[in-house]
């Protein structure tokens, strides 16, 4: 009996052990980029903690957080656009996180106490280079302007790359002013709001229409494209760095937090640190064609660097939540759509 009891004691022992040692973090993630597949294997082989990965979109994973309570499983959640981060950061689905290594590499403005930003992508004007001039539209509000009128594409106004772009217009020139923008924009459309950013750029090139507004990263990724009918077109495309005689171009994120009622807490500060480190801001730069957050940090992405240096607005990337649902009642008035 005795005997019996010893190793009992020492089965327990040995599966808390081996529980003790299976370091794992839970990850929800609404990033779609098969290119960030080794950043968590890197992660991993640093670490030893293995990366659990729920893929989602965001509003999915949000809800899903929620409805699971005190009992999810999330350590991490990460998406992109400041918006969504915003949103999840409302819902109260963050803890607060202290890390000197973050608040001293991660710009004040791209982050908040419990979120931050680890990669960026710049929301620019692209042209005709045939049918528009590129002082034409040389800034957001130039957007408006009734020269432009029938060569303007977009995707729908409700996107929430829209709605930040709208948001910072709103802190920028003001609510009033921002319809009254918005309406000249409707006025200047070439076709109702259809498609993606890439869609955008594809129908610029085909003259289709004569200006839009794209992330950087999808014009990276055409620049870099192993089609050559997709480089030769983007030889049509000409790229305006918007405002840059005043605030500078605006800028939106892919950023991550930790869920409050996280088990791993540790390993899931560690993550977000690993996502701060020189190494994973390369590969954000390298292997998706984002800019990092980190000033310091060196890339070699010919598409970025062909796209050449530019003035970012510096807005705090946490203050456009204040304004999205202001933006989407003015898009909606304005019958951006």
């Amino acid at each position: 009996m005795k005997k019996n009891l010893v190793l009992i004691v020492l089965a327990m022992a040995a599966a808390f052990a081996a529980e003790a040692q299976e370091k794992v973090l839970n990850l929800y993630s609404a990033r779609h980029y098969q290119t960030d597949e080794r950043l968590y294997e890197n992660f991993t082989k640093q670490t030893g903690i293995k990366i659990n990965r729920i893929d989602g979109k965001e509003d999915e994973l949000m809800e899903r957080i929620r409805n699971e309570g005190a009992n999810s499983p999330a350590d991490v959640f990460i998406t992109v656009d400041a918006a969504r981060l915003a949103n999840a950061e409302a819902l109260g689905l963050f803890a607060p996180v202290k890390s000197k290594l973050l608040e001293s590499r991660i710009p004040a403005h791209l982050h908040t106490d419990s979120w931050f930003a680890f990669s960026t992508r710049a929301r620019v004007i692209i042209y005709n280079r045939s049918a528009v001039k590129a002082e034409d539209v040389a800034t957001y509000e130039s957007l408006a302007d009734p020269k432009l009128k029938g060569k303007l594409c977009s995707r729908s106004g409700s996107h929430p790359y829209n709605l930040s772009l709208v948001a910072s217009l709103i802190a920028h020139d003001g609510e009033a002013k921002t319809e009254e923008w918005a309406r000249g924009v409707v006025a200047n459309f070439a076709r109702a709001p259809k498609g993606g950013d890439t869609d955008q750029i594809k129908s610029v090139a085909l003259g289709e229409c004569g200006v839009a507004v794209s992330n950087t990263y999808y014009l990276a990724r055409l620049i870099r494209s192993d089609k050559v009918d997709e480089r030769r077109m983007m030889e049509r495309v000409g790229i305006v760095w918007p405002n840059q005689a005043n605030r500078g171009t605006h800028i939106n994120i892919s950023g991550a937090g930790v869920v409050k009622t996280s088990k791993n807490v540790d390993a899931a500060v560690k993550f977000l640190e690993y996502l701060a480190s020189d190494e994973a801001q390369r590969y954000f730069a390298d292997g998706n064609n984002e800019w990092p957050v980190v000033a310091s940090v060196v890339t070699g992405n010919p598409a970025l660097e062909a796209m050449g240096k530019f003035k970012a607005d510096t807005l705090p990337i946490g203050s456009l939540a204040k304004n999205v649902v202001a933006a989407q009642k003015l898009l909606d008035r304005a019958g951006y759509r």
